[in-house]
């Protein structure tokens, strides 16, 4: 009995886990929180006047979050507000306007204040229409509040959503809580006393304080709640803090100011008391990044070097491009032409020359008949002309060189920034001590030796509980081949081992490849797995499709596309999410197995072991050709256990 409660609960635990890590529950949990976002802030006001805090929202949002943000604003403004909503209707929809056509322009990056500035005219422009045409009676202090929230709010909520800055993260915190706290549930339970409790409960000190301003400004009730959650956060110093003190904090705070302000008000209680014991089991971030000793100094030194290399990103960015002077190479043309013509001294066109119009240099096969003048010496300045569009062709090609090499600067530019600026956040961070459930196992199957082979297969541990299984095709066979599979291999192996994102490894592979001029010589096959859940992420650039094996049958996974190295700004990577928590087999496959037989050879294997599936697989390549193939098979098994 007791195996079977314990396998009943590791599977419980494992189907939780496979929930909380599945791809479809986080998008759409995403999509549900801006859309509440959206919501929640439309009911923000001030001495009973609606705020733009839900519009401000809309101008910082992109995409598909902005459209999601503005649904729930607009839901939000008209049934909070009825009739007096009809103005954060009409803020909503501008708003989301100037996100869609503005939001992700070069304007607004190289102007930060822009979209703030845009937010507060839609605001000011808004309040003169509705007071001049349909009689609004807002008062004059209200509507420059009003003006001023929405470009602060804009520039507050851009920030946040960047990042990495506490105090402004706090600061939104105390706009949600000014929101929350006009929405009731029943009357005398408003949403931002429980929230703000909270924030006082295990946030920072900014956090409480911040909250209870909040509070405050919305009038929930006569009691002072600035100081309650600030009494409430003090009440922390206190020695062997029990977690029931913590819970009960908020409460007893309030019914000691409220007997010391002689105010009697005890709608908040229930809220204070929920608020203390949610904080208990979902605690929040107690206080900035510990920046102390040796680990602080390296913390602000790789944020220092990651500001730099962001701005010297957005500096290359920025850095225009000379113009391309097409009307001189008319004029060269026109003077090589005529320099050496017999009848330069009596042509009455030799000054009009110059002048054509240097669209002429767009067209190669130009004939004399097409010349807008009548030249006696056509062909000598035709030739001319064919010169100086050969040049103008190879003044393109190298332009278009250098933007490439612009492109694959900014790119590692940037890939370096974010790689400085985690590493600079991990180091604030406790281990969290996640446990590694399973083990890879990993098998290689070709048909040449090692060294002799021009596919490539590396398996090595990466960073926390990440483990990498990579396939580099050389294209062709021969130690040409060899090398470059050699050559990719050991980069993707090093940017991965010191914890580079995936994605930006590939990318610098690709940018590798395109500068070199060795577009199509390698095609990778990257898996990342991850021990402590069983997902997998399959990265594809170019390589053959693979295979996921398991009792239910066989399934393609990609299909062949362009390799990297074609083009730096194109990015051809495609990735799959897996799951070999429950035994499957993955098979990596080089292009020397064909694609018309490996599926077929899968689907008649299902049921045998990884090296029967490897070895009819290879049997299969052997009758195909003479290419170098390689079958990687992957499983996870449970750690301390071996499969059958």
């Amino acid at each position: 009995m007791m195996v079977s409660l314990q396998s009943y609960v590791h599977r419980s635990k494992y189907r939780l886990r496979d929930l909380a890590t599945n791809p479809k529950i986080h998008l759409f949990a995403r999509a549900a929180g801006h859309f509440l976002a959206g919501f929640g802030l439309s009911a923000a006001s001030l001495n009973n006047a609606c705020m733009p805090l839900a519009a401000a929202l809309v101008c910082a949002s992109r995409g598909w979050s902005g459209a999601l943000v503005s649904l729930g604003s607009a839901l939000g403004y008209w049934l909070f507000w009825n009739t007096a909503g009809y103005q954060g209707l009409l803020w909503v929809g501008a708003a989301f306007l100037v996100s869609l056509f503005l939001g992700e322009h070069r304007l607004t990056r190289e102007t930060p204040l822009l979209l703030p500035a845009v937010a507060g005219l839609i605001v000011s422009a808004s309040g003169v229409a509705f007071q001049a045409w349909l009689g609004d009676t807002t008062s004059v202090d209200i509507y420059l509040i009003r003006v001023a929230v929405a470009g602060g709010a804009t520039w507050l909520y851009i920030r946040v959503l960047r990042g990495r800055n506490p105090i402004l993260d706090w600061l939104a915190w105390g706009t949600a809580i000014l929101a929350l706290a006009q929405i009731s549930l029943f009357p005398g339970f408003s949403l931002g006393v429980p929230v703000a409790a909270l924030a006082a409960v295990t946030g920072a000190f900014p956090a409480a304080a911040l909250s209870g301003l909040a509070l405050d400004l919305a009038g929930v009730t006569q009691v002072s709640m600035t100081a309650v959650l600030c009494g409430c956060f003090l009440i922390r110093f206190l020695p062997e803090y029990p977690k029931w003190l913590g819970a009960m904090a908020p409460t007893g705070t309030y019914l000691l100011v409220m007997h010391l302000t002689g105010q009697r008000d005890f709608a908040p209680v229930a809220g204070l008391l929920l608020g203390g014991f949610v904080g208990v089991f979902f605690p929040l971030p107690r206080k900035m990044p510990n920046r102390r000793g040796e680990t602080g100094v390296a913390q602000v030194r790789l944020e220092m070097v990651a500001g730099v290399l962001a701005q010297t990103e957005q500096l290359l960015l920025e850095a225009p491009e000379p113009p391309l002077d097409e009307d001189a190479l008319i004029v060269r043309a026109a003077e090589q032409a005529c320099s050496g013509c017999p009848c330069r001294k009596h042509c009455k066109d030799m000054v009009r020359l110059p002048g054509l119009p240097a669209a002429l240099l767009h067209k190669p096969l130009l004939t004399p008949e097409e010349l807008p003048i009548v030249c006696r010496k056509s062909g000598r300045f035709l030739a001319a002309l064919h010169r100086s569009q050969e040049q103008l062709r190879s003044i393109q090609a190298d332009r278009h060189r250098q933007r490439e090499y612009r492109t694959a600067i900014t790119q590692q530019y940037r890939f370096l920034s974010e790689y400085l600026q985690s590493l600079s956040d991990g180091l604030a961070k406790r281990a969290t001590g996640l446990a590694v459930c399973f083990e890879p196992q990993v098998q290689v199957y070709g048909n040449r030796p090692a060294r002799e082979n021009g596919d490539r297969c590396l398996t090595f541990a990466g960073t926390g509980c990440r483990y990498y299984v990579l396939l580099c095709d050389g294209m062709g066979t021969g130690l040409g081949a060899v090398e470059e599979a050699k050559t990719a291999g050991g980069l993707l192996r090093r940017l991965l081992t010191a914890g580079y994102p995936a994605a930006h490894a590939l990318e610098s592979l690709n940018s590798l490849c395109a500068l070199r001029s060795r577009a199509g010589a390698v095609t990778v096959d990257l898996l990342e797995l991850q021990l402590e859940t069983g997902k997998a992420t399959l990265h594809k650039w170019g390589a053959a499709p693979s295979y996921l094996v398991s009792s239910a049958g066989a399934e393609k996974i990609g299909t062949a596309g362009p390799p990297p190295g074609l083009c730096v700004a194109d990015c051809r990577e495609t990735t799959y999410r897996l799951s070999l928590h429950r035994g499957e087999i993955l098979v990596l496959v080089s292009d020397g197995v064909a694609e018309t037989d490996a599926l077929r050879c899968c689907l008649e294997r299902v049921g045998l072991s990884p090296g029967e599936l490897a070895l009819g697989l290879l049997t299969r390549a052997q009758l195909g050709g003479e290419d170098d193939a390689t079958v990687v098979t992957v499983r996870l098994g449970h750690k301390g256990l071996h499969p059958s």
